[in-house]
């Protein structure tokens, strides 16, 4: 299905023929058109939309607790005594950052997703920079998600380094419009991010099966640390996924945004969180631009559907 040669020679021109979506027009076409920015907080803030997931129904990790003052730091201990393993996460953050996976907790030792052991020191010096605002969009203080472990599912042990992958799926005026992969390798940290050096892998939106993958935004055939071949990823309960997308079209009223979702081993797949304004690299992993999908959209899609027609419309 890859030619390395070929596609980093031709993706460029792919994605200009394929309507590439630029930063300004996403912005100011996109955005500013059908994201109201009074619902932001909807989605900026992960408590809020963990709130909104459980009232709409929307399968996502559970909250253990959440720390708002400095003073309830020294109360983390008594938060997770009844959890092995837990996930550290800003309310506000973004990208990834100042997320913590603890893979296990005994003893007041801390072994993270990428193996190493930390203190209780270490834990709570972390908790208190995401209070400070350290990992906050604007760098305002914030406030500090503890909440239940994805347990991710085999279907992808060989395709992420440590951490657990996620799909992105980017929705139009609640139709799932374009969707990736991302897979965490050593040069990530064991973090889905692709601007760290994750792995993107663009996804079929009917059939959730491989496209493209792209590191650094260029064309790769096999996972560099695991030498899984990315050609043969097709992601299991497709539509639940979209499903789940399109769900959050009515949970924010946003018109255009992004849903990562995981597959958890044991509970299927999860919104992990919304994104107002999701990045472009999607179309990279993808070799094809956002401005067709959402010209489509607008010209030939039927409105006032359910999501569940959304998807199989979709799907068709």
């Amino acid at each position: 299905m890859f030619n390395w040669f070929k596609a980093i020679k031709e993706l460029p021109a792919l994605l200009r023929a394929n309507g590439i979506l630029g930063m300004n027009a996403r912005n100011y076409a996109v955005i500013a058109r059908h994201n109201s920015r009074r619902l932001y907080p909807l989605v900026d803030d992960k408590v809020k939309t963990k709130d909104l997931a459980v009232k709409f129904g929307v399968n996502t990790p559970d909250l253990i607790g959440v720390i708002e003052h400095q003073y309830q730091v020294a109360d983390v201990l008594k938060m997770v005594k009844n959890h092995s393993e837990f996930v550290v996460k800003p309310a506000h953050g973004s990208g990834g950052k100042g997320v913590m996976v603890i893979k296990n907790y005994a003893d007041n030792q801390f072994t993270l997703a990428s193996g190493r052991i930390i203190g209780y020191n270490e834990l709570y010096q972390h908790i208190s920079n995401i209070l400070s605002g350290l990992y906050s969009l604007g760098g305002q203080y914030d406030s500090a998600l503890i909440e239940e472990m994805v347990h991710f599912s085999d279907v992808f042990k060989d395709y992420s380094y440590h951490g657990v992958p996620d799909v992105r799926v980017i929705v139009y005026q609640g139709y799932p419009i374009m969707a990736m992969t991302r897979l965490a390798t050593q040069e990530s940290g064991g973090r889905a991010n692709l601007h760290q050096g994750a792995v993107g892998v663009g996804l079929d939106i009917k059939t959730g099966k491989t496209k493209l993958a792209v590191q650094h935004n260029l064309p790769i055939e096999i996972h560099p640390d695991t030498k899984a071949e990315l050609r043969k990823i097709e992601v299991p309960l497709w539509r639940e996924h979209l499903l789940i997308a399109a769900k959050a079209y009515e949970m924010t009223g946003l018109g255009y945004f992004g849903a990562d979702i995981v597959l958890d081993a044991r509970k299927g797949p999860m919104m992990l969180e919304l994104n107002a304004r999701p990045g472009l690299a999607i179309q990279i992993a993808n070799g094809e631009g956002l401005k067709q999908a959402i010209k489509k959209v607008d010209k030939y899609y039927p409105k006032n559907l359910s999501p569940e027609e959304r998807v199989a419309y979709v799907l068709g």
